[in-house]
């Protein structure tokens, strides 16, 4: 496992454990992030916030949440696949 904050773009992770409070977690949880949740890390420069594609949705996170979530490399599919369903 890995802090979130060392994932690189194009990487796939698997989040295993949130370290943070009760308060930050429940802000996590109304993003809709959770234990077990695939992300796909789409920009981290090393410095400030993170982009993280999730279920069909972006998520700018800052780096020291992203310290304080640990992650596993994934080869699985994000959560969701979006389609242009026109």
């Amino acid at each position: 496992m890995m802090p979130l904050a060392m994932a690189k773009p194009g990487e796939r992770v698997e989040v295993k454990e949130i370290a943070v409070g009760v308060g930050g977690k429940s802000r996590l949880a109304s993003m809709g992030l959770r234990v077990g949740d695939k992300l796909e890390i789409i920009s981290n420069d090393g410095h400030g916030r993170l982009i993280l594609g999730h279920e069909c949705t972006r998520l700018a996170m800052g780096r020291g949440i992203a310290q304080k979530i640990l992650v596993s490399l994934s080869n699985a599919p994000a959560d969701a696949i979006c389609k242009d369903e026109s």
